[in-house]
């Protein structure tokens, strides 16, 4: 059982799952605790499957919550999940640019907490748009 941010050799990557209404965010294999708990402490929730051999880990968007809040939700993290230095993509389906645009200004201008665990790099990345690839 593959994920995508294995097959496109990303950290992360958000998308609407076929056949149902949940943003997931899928990490890549072997990914690192202070990813996963990131994603958590910006409320996305951790999903784990144990088998006998490797560990499935990953992150869906607040089932309770309604369809244009989950997309505000999924696209306020990838700023956050750029400053910490992962490489992210998020299908268009998903993405809300304001949401994006405001989360992104918060950090620039420290409005935003910042995670606990998880300072900003010295110097922020430079912006970079998550890639438009359909799902």
């Amino acid at each position: 059982m593959g994920n995508r941010a294995d097959e496109s050799g990303t950290d992360v990557e958000i998308y609407r799952k076929a056949l149902i209404d949940t943003i997931h965010a899928d990490t890549r294999s072997g990914a690192p605790e202070q990813l996963l708990d990131l994603l958590d402490e910006l409320g996305l929730e951790r999903h784990e499957v144990h088998t006998t051999g490797p560990v499935y880990v990953w992150h869906e968007v607040p089932e309770h919550l309604g369809p244009d809040e989950q997309k505000r939700l999924a696209s306020r993290a990838i700023p956050a999940l750029l400053a910490a230095g992962y490489k992210v993509n998020c299908t268009p389906a998903v993405f809300d640019e304001a949401s994006y645009q405001q989360a992104a200004h918060e950090i620039r201008t420290g409005q935003s907490r910042t995670a606990a665990g998880h300072p900003p790099p010295a110097a922020a990345p430079p912006y970079r748009a998550p890639s438009r690839r359909a799902p």
